[in-house]
């Protein structure tokens, strides 16, 4: 029964694409279950197009090349969406590579538990330039969870995810392009699962490790992204029309901020190695206060185009 379709956006990233496909191309224990490897194109010009068909011969199941040509992650994972009609949808990003029983330990935790999104444990890897802030963007770009497979209450993004897409991806286009630019289009999509009942599963065994390239493996970038994490809450609140809940969260942001802020300080003036985690915390803090579109940063969709090495 081929069940399941893996979808990779993708832009301007050759290389780790194709480190991304072989990845799935080894899977064991879970390729007959696979009716299809997505590669979703965001660059307009559709410059993956010609890697797909080189790796087409070698792909051990089907492998589908969609153009998403309007730069952002949102209308990627839609356009990745349109091409298959799937029952289960695994996301895979395109600098991150799968550890052979990847996708066998995501179906499996979703039997399991019976979950409509199982997320996966991600492994940061960052050039070996980085210095001090290795260890925190390390932790940055990666994602842990709990030992043991099983429900959670933590949502994560959407890279290295499996769906069940009857109830997580309940319409044609699930993802919100308003979001292309900024990001955040998989809090707004689980934020609304979790509203509806939806239940969410972490696959310890599930493993895949990112790839940072060198200019996100940067303190301000990530520090950027944080500030950007911490809008969350508040946007979220105030797209649900809770005006009690953004007050709320405000206030725990001027908090975060001010005990965080002190301790960046602190931790500024005496050198201390974890002091990129304070950074982080205050720059979620001062996210929820600063929470409106006004104060967005653009990370992604036409952004991303403007670098060379995109």
């Amino acid at each position: 029964m081929r069940d399941v379709a893996v979808i990779i956006p993708t832009l301007r990233r050759p290389d780790s694409l194709e480190s991304a496909l072989r990845s799935v191309f080894a899977q064991t224990g879970s390729l007959h279950r696979v009716a299809a490897i997505v590669v979703a194109d965001n660059d307009p010009q559709g410059s993956a197009a010609a890697l797909i068909e080189r790796l087409r011969a070698e792909a051990p199941v089907p492998l589908t090349y969609a153009h998403a040509p309007i730069p952002g992650v949102a209308t990627a994972r839609n356009v990745g969406l349109a091409a298959t009609d799937a029952t289960l949808i695994a996301f895979l990003d395109d600098d991150e590579a799968a550890s052979p029983g990847w996708l066998a330990a995501l179906l499996s935790a979703q039997t399991q538990t019976g979950a409509d999104v199982v997320f996966g444990p991600i492994r940061g890897r960052v050039p070996e330039n980085t210095g001090w802030t290795t260890a925190y963007l390390e932790r940055f770009f990666g994602r842990e969870g709990p030992r043991e497979t099983g429900l959670t209450d933590d949502i994560h993004g959407c890279g290295n995810s499996l769906m069940v897409r009857a109830t997580a991806l309940p319409s044609a286009a699930p993802f919100d392009v308003a979001m292309n630019e900024t990001g955040g289009e998989d809090d707004r999509l689980f934020t609304a699962l979790s509203a509806r009942g939806g239940r969410f599963g972490w696959a310890a065994e599930a493993w895949v490790d990112e790839f940072a390239p060198p200019h996100r493996a940067t303190l301000t970038y990530a520090l950027t992204r944080a500030f950007a994490y911490g809008q969350s809450p508040t946007q979220m609140a105030a797209d649900r029309g809770d005006w009690p809940g953004v007050v709320k969260w405000m206030v725990v942001g001027l908090a975060q901020t001010g005990i965080w802020g002190a301790a960046s300080l602190l931790a500024a003036l005496f050198r201390r190695s974890n002091r990129a985690h304070t950074y982080d915390r205050c720059a979620r803090g001062l996210g929820k206060v600063f929470w409106t579109k006004g104060f967005e940063p653009k990370l992604y969709g036409a952004a991303m185009l403007k670098r060379p090495t995109a």
